[in-house]
């Protein structure tokens, strides 16, 4: 090692001087030391690196208190900052997983924080005064809406289907179309999921079709339950059959072995009332007779997450005595976001216009376009050479593993820069603060009002004119 670096390593302060210094300006005041500690080191392990990398002696105020001291204290705020951050979503992608799935109604929030924040009579009954079930709180509601005789939850949809194999179909065989044999994202497989359960696959049929004569040649004395997992996230067509639920549920009675359906991204709404693709509802699978239906809280439903059990008194009353059951549980907040939820669809009509996620999913194209066209004024306005905007035709997207076959139309705002690539402008909007998620297409990049909140847009306004201020002639 030459002389030169050998004295700028003598020139880098110890631990202790820097914390005196810091303490002594109050820059570290509201830093716990068990944060700013490691920071610190954190700053003089990286000068001692750049002194030995470095081709040149490095600058004299490299070296300096103040220098360390701001880049221990830069360091520190960013492991205080919280990792869990509001963003802004312009995908166009209403159900984002990424991003968090269905937003919840303002109403929803008001009884979640006032729960949260509170003690509540979450396994209290308060009529009888002693101990009383979690499950209460939703039960009643769930049976008013769905018009099942009993249910439950759990903590998501997959949790669901364990836990309803487990109990009923335990070292048993469970008859399955291997056109359903679903996989959902995080590589979620209903055979793998069956496996865990215990439960023994019997697959029939093939990939296209499926006949009922499938299901009746493949019972015997070893099959415990007929499954039918609903598609929710791919769609088999051409030429194609499969058995409805109906049919099924004959076979099962006619053998005794009971049905359930896995909704996935089960609904109360019929869909197809406005405008979009027919998904099957919660009510129509209890009406056909399923013995048991599980479906998501937060994705067509647009609450929490959450995996919902209906089903006959009987299976219920099986499912709740499982001792996974408490492992499985969901907690006050999830339950109270749930129970808030479910209230709004007493109405329909107010729970399409509530709850954000069916309000978006129906959204009027004219009020995506009248979104659209303030957006474009408002980037407009910043009166930027180089920065072109334009209203664009394209399809948003349920997400969430819903109605794949679904192109929502919608009106999009796309924005080139000169000297900025796509990518550049991505990149930067998705590292601001708060974070704006869009996508690319057509070397633009594309912002979709569908998914984009009434007070976002001038938040995204800002986003771009302190890009446009950072890097005037783009990258």
């Amino acid at each position: 090692m030459d002389k030169t670096k050998q004295a700028q390593l003598k020139q880098i302060p110890g631990v202790d001087r820097i914390l005196e210094y810091g303490n002594q300006g109050s820059q570290f005041e509201d830093v716990p030391k068990s944060v700013l500690l490691p920071a610190i080191r954190q700053a003089i392990e990286a000068l001692r690196t750049a002194v030995l990398t470095a081709s040149t002696p490095l600058e004299a105020d490299r070296f300096s208190m103040a220098a360390l001291a701001a880049a221990a204290l830069d360091s520190s705020r960013k492991a205080m900052t919280l990792n869990l951050k509001r963003t802004i979503n312009a995908t166009g992608v209403v159900v984002h997983t990424n991003l968090g799935r269905s937003l919840l109604s303002a109403r929803v929030l008001n009884n979640l924080n006032t729960i949260s924040s509170r003690y509540s009579n979450l396994e209290f009954d308060l009529e009888k005064g002693k101990r009383g079930s979690r499950y209460s709180a939703v039960e009643g509601i769930l049976c008013e809406l769905s018009g099942a005789p009993a249910a439950m939850v759990v903590n998501n949809n997959a949790a669901a289907v364990l836990l309803c194999l487990d109990t009923l179909a335990k070292g048993r065989e469970v008859i399955v179309s291997r056109g359903e044999l679903v996989e959902i994202g995080g590589a979620f497989r209903i055979p793998d999921v069956m496996a865990k359960s215990g439960a023994i696959l019997k697959e029939v049929g093939t990939t296209n079709r499926t006949h009922p004569r499938d299901y009746e040649n493949a019972i015997n004395e070893q099959t415990g339950l007929l499954l039918k997992a609903h598609t929710s996230n791919y769609s088999i067509v051409g030429f194609t059959k499969a058995v409805s639920l109906p049919d099924l549920v004959s076979i099962g009675r006619k053998h005794n072995l009971p049905v359930m359906e896995d909704l996935g991204s089960g609904t109360f709404v019929d869909f197809s009332k406005y405008g979009l693709i027919k998904e099957p509802t919660v009510q129509e699978a209890l009406e056909s007779g399923a013995d048991v239906v599980t479906f998501s809280g937060d994705k067509l439903l647009g609450g929490p997450q959450a995996g919902i059990i209906l089903g006959s008194t009987q299976h219920i009353d099986r499912i709740k005595a499982n001792p996974l059951t408490r492992a499985l549980r969901i907690d006050k907040m999830t339950l109270a976001a749930l129970e808030g939820t479910l209230q709004l669809y007493r109405d329909e009509r107010q729970a399409v216009e509530q709850i954000p996620t069916l309000a978006m999913l129906t959204m009027p194209l004219k009020a995506i376009e009248a979104r659209a066209a303030e957006l474009k004024s408002r980037l407009d306005a910043l009166s930027q050479a180089g920065l072109a905007v334009e209203l664009m035709e394209a399809a948003s997207r349920a997400g969430g593993g819903s109605l794949p076959l679904l192109n929502l139309p919608s009106c999009c705002v796309g924005v080139q820069i000169d000297g900025m690539s796509a990518n550049g402008i991505e990149r930067w909007m998705r590292n601001g603060t708060p974070p704006v998620i869009g996508r690319i297409e057509n070397d633009r990049f594309i912002m979709d009002p569908r998914t984009l909140q009434e007070e976002e847009l001038e938040i995204i306004e800002k986003a771009f004119e302190r890009m446009l201020a950072e890097n005037p002639r783009g990258r």
